[in-house]
């Protein structure tokens, strides 16, 4: 009974912390003296949060735009960890509805970037696989093996949208421009020796992440890049390697690893 009690209580102190302000007028929690007090002190400092861990998003939009999608947010994603370090996932979902809204088709795509930049700044450390390992494979046995993903390492595609060089561009300080060309393209993101890094990289580049990911073997995962053109082998000698020297895989595995 008394952790029942205790569970209702939660809720009923979490509904309170996170309702609109004067929405809970009368109820005994949020009418204690100092209540609105430390309301406004979580709020803040989730929003804070967020504005440090969607650096992107922030310039973007501005801090008027930012803050009321991130108001939102936090009212319906109230942080579960002490540390907001890490906080901030599924607000790029939430923010397509309000792209969409105000035609800034590109915003979610910046927010996950946004969002990855945190997942592999706080990725674990791994050894980076090196580029000697694979040269030292016959055809037959770098075939029969799989290539795993450094821990740290996002990738994203974007289908048509050039979200990546906007993220990146910001990101370094470099203008925009008007020679930017609306098309699709991907991006990895991998940290090494503490520092994060970016590469724009071929769509079939991806699609062999996202075999390696599944553990797919050399060859399945080259088959997947090239899946819908007949061109795979040939463009394969041009982003392998830079797959590779981005140190976006951590070793091998398989009969040969």
């Amino acid at each position: 009974m008394e952790v029942e009690k205790l569970a209702a209580f939660q809720r009923r102190f979490a509904a309170a912390l996170l309702a609109e302000p004067g929405s809970m007028a009368g109820d005994a929690i949020a009418s204690q003296p100092g209540f609105a007090v430390y309301s406004n002190t979580v709020m803040r400092a989730a929003v804070d949060a967020l504005a440090a861990n969607f650096p992107t998003v922030l310039q973007l939009v501005g801090v008027e735009w930012f803050e009321r999608a991130a108001t939102d947010f936090v009212r319906s994603h109230l942080p579960r960890e002490s540390s907001l370090a890490a906080y901030g996932e599924g607000f790029a979902d939430v923010l397509e509805s309000l792209a969409a809204a105000d035609e800034l088709p590109y915003l979610p795509g910046v927010a996950r970037l946004d969002r990855a930049w945190t997942e592999v700044h706080l990725a674990a450390d791994a050894p980076v696989l090196a580029a000697a390992a694979l040269a030292g494979l016959s055809p037959e046995a770098l075939l029969a093996t799989a290539l795993v993903p450094h821990p740290s390492a996002r990738w994203l595609r974007f289908e048509s949208l050039p979200a990546f060089t906007i993220w990146r561009r910001h990101r370094e300080h470099l203008p925009v421009g008007d020679e930017l060309v609306w098309q699709g393209e991907s991006g990895l993101l991998v940290r090494h020796s503490g520092e994060v890094a970016w590469h724009a990289i071929a769509s079939d580049a991806a699609a062999f992440l996202d075999a390696c990911a599944e553990g797919l073997l050399f060859a399945a995962a080259v088959d997947r890049a090239g899946a819908g053109h007949d061109d795979s082998a040939a463009t394969l000698g041009s982003w392998l390697p830079a797959l590779v020297a981005a140190g976006a895989f951590t070793r091998l595995q398989g009969p040969t690893a």
